[in-house]
């Protein structure tokens, strides 16, 4: 079944381009008891009628409580600012109002991602690995080395697995970090679009040393452009049931990839160094996590160079942010030597101060909330067999104009 909501005539052909059996909703309070009653529900169609404020309003309201449902946008003009802010609305398609062939066709890929899209038990989500997304809307601050660094200090000398995805697919820095030849790339994996598994996606790995593999980005940027966002979902989901924790090091823009590796990640690592420039950029990117309503206590803001005399104190750094710091990082000359000798930091020298501040932070914020995250489930599981609710596919989308 599908509900349309409020859409202008409610012609047969509309209805029919949505496919099943089509019910008719004329406010959002009925839209809610529609939903409320029949939680098997997975196709919402907002008709032009409804004003754009109102329905990315509500998209956004379900995409936490009911993340198998999707809903599609029916518009009398479509523009890149309409299609910009659904996608952070969580808004799986964008149709114009009349086209019903390409209605037909959306409705039926929201479809098939709700039937692709199952809510995991509490206790099979405790089993697997947490993906552990690093990230900074400023270039320059660090984040790879961060990356890296943190990944390291998680194996802990092969304490814990773990494996380095770095998802700067046109410019990704972590193979000549490491000194990595980068023989086996994102690029392999375009062959197992759409039945990743766990074997396919560790052929992929180049290992490093102690617990520690990569998966590099490709080596060129028109290699780059080849890679689906829909792959960066499924390798990740394949590799956290191999590992112990998946570390994400990401470009310095939001884009589909960066977007599906946040939605499937658990924990959000997000950099900043103090500077106005780079300040402003982290004021942005928590807004915009708040926009598209990731919960607040999976991120964790570290600041990069933080005793640089460079006329901001931590206080006042913190009064911008209007966030938390969970991690102070030093500034040191050794780091970018240890990056030119293709060594890192915490490799070389792990009682550095440097490395001393990502292994308190790995510890602190990722090991022990991922040890407290992993017991509560599976308590949950055991006392009351309750599903544990995880983000699904939120960004798979807005084909039209894209294309």
């Amino acid at each position: 079944m599908s509900i349309l909501w409020q859409a202008v005539g409610r012609s047969p052909e509309l209805a029919a381009s949505i496919g099943g059996r089509v019910r008719a909703a004329d406010t959002l309070a009925d839209v809610e008891q529609l939903l409320t009653a029949d939680s098997s529900e997975t196709l919402v169609v907002i008709g032009p009628d409804i004003e754009t404020e109102a329905a990315l309003a509500f998209a956004a309201g379900q995409r936490l409580r009911r993340p198998a449902l999707g809903v599609v946008l029916l518009r009398e003009h479509v523009d890149v600012d309409l299609l910009t802010r659904a996608l952070r609305s969580g808004v799986r398609e964008v149709v114009t109002a009349g086209e019903f062939a390409e209605l037909a066709q959306a409705c039926e890929r929201s479809r098939a991602l709700s039937r692709s899209a199952p809510v995991p038990h509490a206790e099979a989500e405790a089993g697997k690995g947490q993906v552990v997304t690093v990230f900074s809307a400023k270039g320059g601050c660090g984040k790879t080395t961060l990356a890296v660094n943190l990944a390291l200090a998680l194996a802990d000398g092969g304490a814990r697995s773990v494996c380095l995805v770095d998802l700067d697919l046109a410019f990704g820095d972590v193979a000549i970090n490491l000194q990595l030849d980068p023989n086996r790339t994102l690029t392999n994996a375009l062959s197992m679009v759409g039945r990743m598994d766990e074997t396919g996606a560790t052929s992929l790995l180049t290992p490093y040393r102690d617990g520690l593999s990569v998966l590099m980005a490709p080596v060129t940027p028109g290699e780059a452009e080849k890679i689906p966002a829909a792959l960066v979902t499924e390798l990740l989901d394949a590799l956290r049931k191999t590992v112990d924790y998946v570390v994400v090091d990401t470009p310095s823009q939001f884009s589909e990839h960066v977007l599906n590796a946040m939605d499937a990640s658990q924990h959000h690592v997000l950099l900043t160094t103090p500077d106005v420039p780079a300040l402003k950029n982290l004021r942005l990117t928590l807004d915009m996590l708040d926009l598209l309503s990731y919960p607040r206590e999976m991120r964790s803001v570290v600041l990069n160079r933080s005793d640089a005399k460079v006329g901001l104190s931590t206080e006042d750094v913190a009064r911008v942010v209007r966030a938390p710091i969970a991690a102070y990082i030093p500034s040191s000359r050794d780091v970018p030597i240890s990056i030119n000798k293709g060594t890192p930091i915490w490799t070389s020298t792990p009682q550095h101060a440097v490395s001393q501040a990502i292994t308190r932070f790995a510890r602190e914020s990722l090991v022990t909330v991922s040890s407290a995250t992993a017991a509560e489930a599976i308590e949950t599981s055991h006392d009351s067999r309750v599903p544990s609710p995880r983000k699904q596919g939120t960004f798979a989308r807005l084909r039209k104009g894209r294309r």
